[in-house]
Order: C-alpha cells, then structure tokens, then sequence
C-alpha cells in the first residue's frame, strides 16, 4: 500500500511500525453544532482507509476524540441558555447518529478533552520545564521558536509567518506566533469548564488536548494521523511541536489529509451560507446516496458539492442495487438443484479474481475509492453476463457474487443486505444442517467434521442466538 504523506508532500510506502497492528488517530468534532457535509467527507474517508487496513490483515486501532471543551461551545451554550455539556451530549448524540446512518464505524475510543485534564495538565509541565512554554498571567503558552522544525508539515517557514487569521492575539507574548496551551478563567466562563492548575484556573488550549490523548492512547509515536485539510495549519503544525518538544522523537509517521467541501468551487463555510447539514441532506437523499457521493472523488482532491452530484449518485447507486436485485432474484426463482451440480465457469472465476485485485490496488494506491468503484461495476457486468446465455450458470452468477460482497464491504456499501442466502450452494446450506443437528445431539466429533467440510468448501458456519448463519470467506 502507498498513502500521500502529507508530512514528505508524496506517495510513500506504507508499513506499520508494528507488523500487525495500524495505530491511526482521527481529529474529531468540537460538538458545538450538529454534523454537516465536510465531517461526513472527513469519517467516511478515514472509515474507507480504516476498511482497507483491516481488508489487508491489518488490526486496527483507531481513536477519535470530542474537544468538548472550546470557546465555540461556551458561545453557543450561553446563547442557548443551557449547560455546555448539555449541548455538547446533543451534538454528539446527533454525530453517532449521521455517521451510523452513513455506515462509518466506531472508532475504538472516543476520548473527551475533560476526561484528560490532569494529563493535559502533565504535558503542560513538561513543555515547561523543557524551556519550551512559558507562563504569563495565568495563561500558558508554547514558544514556537523553542521548537526549529516548526512548519515542516504544512512547508512554511517560520520568518515567513505573520500573526494574523487563527493566530491567537496577545501583546504581552514572547512571540505573535506562540499559540496558547492553558487559558487563565475569565469572570463570565461557567464553573464546569474551568479547572484548577499550577499557574491557575483555567482550561486548556485548543491545540494540546489532541497530543495528549493521542500519546496517551497509542503512544509516543504512531502510525497514521488523518483529519481535513484545514486543520494542516495551525492544529496539526501544533501538534507536532507540542508533542515532539515534550518526547524529542517523531510524533506521528503518515499525516493523510481529506480536501475540501466546496460549493460552486468556493469553500463551504456558514460565514458565507453555502452550509448543509446532514440532516437537511438526508431528508431529500438516502445516506447511502450521501456515502456513494463522497467515494465518487478521490479523497484528496475538492468535492464541488451540488444536487446534481447527489441525483447522479443516486440514479448510480440504484441500478447497482437494482442489477443485484435481478441477480438474486433469478437464482431464488430457479428450481432447487438447477445447474447446482455444474461447477462456476472456471474463466468467470478467473475473471472475478482478476477484477477483485484491482479492486484492492485500487484502494491500496492512496484510496482510490473512484477506480474501485469502476471496478465495482465491472463485477456486476460480469456477473449480469452470465444470464444473457441460453443456459445460466448459477454457480457462475454465485461466485462473482461472493467476490463482489467484499469488495463493496471495503466502501462500507451495504449493497447485499439480505442475498447470502441464496449465495451459498445447496449442499454447504445441507452440511450446515446436518451439522446444526449434530450440535443439538452434541455429537462434537461430526459437528467439528462438518465444519471443516463447510470450510473446505469456501464458507464459514457462525452460530449466533438466533441460529447459525453462513458467509463466504473473504477472498484473496
């Protein structure tokens, strides 16, 4: 696998530090306000990178975080007249809700800002007593130029900054670019965000929360940290000071950054009214209208967003679905037993394979989730080709179903929700009997043989507690 590493500005093989595992850390949202487009494009992507680690062997340990704590939350919580962790419970109630109905997967963690404040508070320290922060009036801050690779991700040099938009205004600091760790309290600020300190009341920074969790919950160096574009600079440059001034080793070895939603090619932003969120969007469009959308364009690149994307994705995505549909629907109708005996075409099978690779390198180069979804295609119109002959193939039909499966598995592309019934032969669903009867009897020694036999067959029997199921292997 090669991902664009923002970090060297190319491709760069990857390879985990540690052979079987992928640490991979994801910013996440600052619930001050429900989910829109750009936080759909930045979770499906990374749920995309996380399906394709794990598709290649990989375990995964993915962690998210909320920064429940900000001043965007504290805002929006006085003018609403609530607690801020009331509205931050409401916004990240609303954030599980969209990514669930999108298909994206939970992260293994969801740490909060306010779960780690004496850790926060620790790495403070430590910046201070390696002479890389300095306290001034209860607020603390990082001296940027303690650190002298300062602006190696996003390729800016430091005597070329200038303090300006996002670069935090204080007369009194060492230097306008020195960005705040802790903020002292302020008379207006409500008791539960305020916390107490060795220099004083206050809360943290923006910046700091998301070192501290990530040291805390992967280690002092980890594998892939991902996030929107936007965030190159300042956040993530910041980052990478605070956490490598404190550990004096890399921080993190692939930054992947996601591009930009835009509408009419010009940035969505509320500030200007080109804003969707998902809940308007899903009240015209089905999420998995939403989720096909988002995979149309390479992860990278801007995602010029219209409803004239979206009705194409839907006209799209619904002829795959309704080409699945015949599919299985012609091999329900089919006597029992028809062509069962007939062994798949040995060149669909070769062909499917073949398919299914691209597939994979499709994904494996930089999640090119457009090549994979050409490839998608062409295993559809690979298996549709089998009923324009005068004699179909179930078999046939079968196999290129079950390598199809996976990969739409990969996209998070729930495209076969209730066909694996009819993509397993008759014979394997007979030993799976047989063997569900030999379980109730417990007779374990043809249970196990029929098992083996269900696996020597390509399929895998679970049992679950409303009876067992089958699922083809995962190929390749």
């Amino acid at each position: 696998m090669q991902f664009f590493n923002t970090l060297i500005g190319t491709k760069q093989a990857f390879t985990p530090s540690n052979p079987k595992e992928v640490r991979m850390y994801v910013c996440g949202i600052t619930p001050y306000d429900v989910c829109h487009v750009g936080h759909a494009r930045c979770y499906v992507v990374f749920d995309v990178l996380r399906r394709t680690l794990k598709a290649h062997g990989f375990h995964v340990r993915f962690i998210q975080n909320f920064t429940d704590v900000d001043d965007k939350i504290i805002d929006r919580a006085r003018e609403r007249g609530i607690n801020p962790s009331e509205l931050v419970q409401q916004n990240i109630d609303d954030f599980f809700n969209k990514m669930d109905a999108l298909g994206v997967q939970r992260a293994d963690l969801y740490p909060k800002v306010t779960e780690h404040i004496p850790d926060i508070i620790a790495l403070i320290q430590k910046l201070i007593d390696n002479k890389a922060a300095y306290v001034l009036n209860g607020d603390v801050y990082f001296s940027v130029r303690a650190f002298p690779t300062y602006g190696k991700l996003s390729k800016r040099n430091i005597e070329d900054l200038q303090s300006g938009a996002r670069v935090e205004v204080n007369a009194e600091k060492h230097d306008p670019l020195d960005f705040a760790l802790w903020k002292a309290a302020k008379p207006e600020e409500p008791a539960e965000v305020i916390w107490e300190a060795p220099w004083g009341k206050g809360r943290p920074g923006w910046h700091i929360e998301c070192s501290v969790m990530a040291l805390k919950h992967l280690g002092s160096t980890f594998d892939i940290h991902g996030g929107g574009r936007d965030l190159i600079f300042p956040h993530h440059e910041n980052e990478i000071a605070q956490s490598e001034a404190a550990t004096n080793i890399p921080f993190v070895r692939f930054w992947l950054h996601n591009g930009f939603v835009t509408v009419d090619k010009e940035k969505m932003s509320k500030s200007v009214g080109n804003f969707f969120t998902l809940s308007d969007v899903f009240k015209t469009y089905h999420p998995s209208v939403v989720r096909y959308m988002l995979l149309t364009v390479h992860y990278r690149s801007p995602l010029d967003f219209s409803t004239t994307l979206l009705d194409q994705s839907r006209h799209t995505l619904a002829n795959l679905k309704d080409a699945i549909a015949r599919m299985t629907q012609v091999l329900r109708k089919q006597e029992p037993g028809m062509d069962d005996q007939k062994p798949a075409d040995a060149l669909v099978i070769q062909e499917a394979e073949k398919l299914l690779g691209e597939f994979k390198a499709a994904l494996a180069d930089d999640l090119n989730t457009p090549g994979a979804l050409g490839v998608l295609h062409q295993l559809v119109s690979l298996a549709e080709k089998q009923f324009n002959s005068n004699h179909v193939q179930r078999a046939s039909v079968r196999a290129v179903l079950n390598v199809f499966r996976p990969a739409a598995e990969m996209l998070g592309l729930d495209l076969m929700p209730s066909t694996r019934d009819v993509l397993v032969p008759p014979q394997v669903s007979a030993m799976a009997q047989e063997r569900d009867t030999a379980r109730q009897q417990k007779n374990w020694k043809e249970s196990d043989r029929l098992r083996q036999a269900i696996s020597d067959a390509g399929y895998v029997v679970e049992d679950t507690p409303q009876g067992f199921r089958l699922l083809p292997k995962a190929s390749g």
